[in-house]
């Protein structure tokens, strides 16, 4: 049964360019050494390798009787739909799953959710990064409206730096609504990974960066 391996997923996303190194001007204008792009976990490679650390940390954290996930729309939805797969394959765990819609459908059944019925259900959100936390927050009021709660959140990378306090915006989310917020990868993760590979100067720059907004 494979599982999930922080350092070659780093490793498979650099290759991708899912990961990369270099200057990027973020929107809170800061500049920062990495970026991750889970725009581009456009292989089956890829989505296979991310769906196994979802599957893996739901495995491990949550309760699996009755497990109901949740992406949002529209990044979320091939992530939570492979991770259903890898659930079942790898865990023997046949959750249900389901996604918003951007727009209300308004024939048919209608409605802006599609999938598993999330009435009255705690449900475990799966999401690429969490930045300032406001895509999160959106999930919590579409999920709100159908009586749902949020059980726990699942993230592929935790940035870990400071957002509008000095709390990063996974700390955010866990002391505003009061669930757990794991992550797959973070930026510590990152860092070993470049001190195993002697890029000094990704290096430098990732500990300053560290440093200067870390939480």
């Amino acid at each position: 049964m494979p599982s999930f391996n922080p350092q070659a997923f780093i490793e498979v996303a650099l290759k991708n360019n899912v990961l990369r190194f270099g200057e990027f001007t973020l929107k809170s204008g800061r500049v920062s050494p990495y970026f991750f792009n889970a725009g581009l976990l456009s292989t089956g490679e890829l989505l296979s390798v991310l769906a196994t650390g979802y599957a893996d940390a739901l495995a491990k954290h949550a309760k699996t009787d009755d497990l109901v996930i949740f992406g949002a729309a529209y990044k979320g939805i091939p992530f939570v739909a492979a991770t259903a797969q890898a659930l079942w394959a790898q865990h023997g765990i046949n959750a249900n799953w389901g996604y918003n819609r951007k727009e209300a459908k308004d024939h048919g059944e209608g409605g802006m959710l599609v999938g598993a019925d999330l009435t009255g259900k705690k449900v475990w959100v799966i999401d690429d990064v969490m930045t300032a936390g406001t895509a999160m927050r959106e999930v919590v009021e579409i999920l709100d409206k159908v009586g749902a709660s949020v059980a726990g959140i699942i993230v592929a990378l935790d940035r870990k730096e400071k957002g509008q306090d000095e709390r990063s915006a996974v700390q955010q989310i866990h002391d505003d609504f009061g669930v757990p917020v794991y992550s797959l990868v973070d930026i510590d993760d990152i860092i070993e990974f470049v001190k195993a590979t002697g890029e000094s100067e990704h290096l430098a720059k990732m500990l300053e960066y560290r440093e200067q907004y870390g939480v």
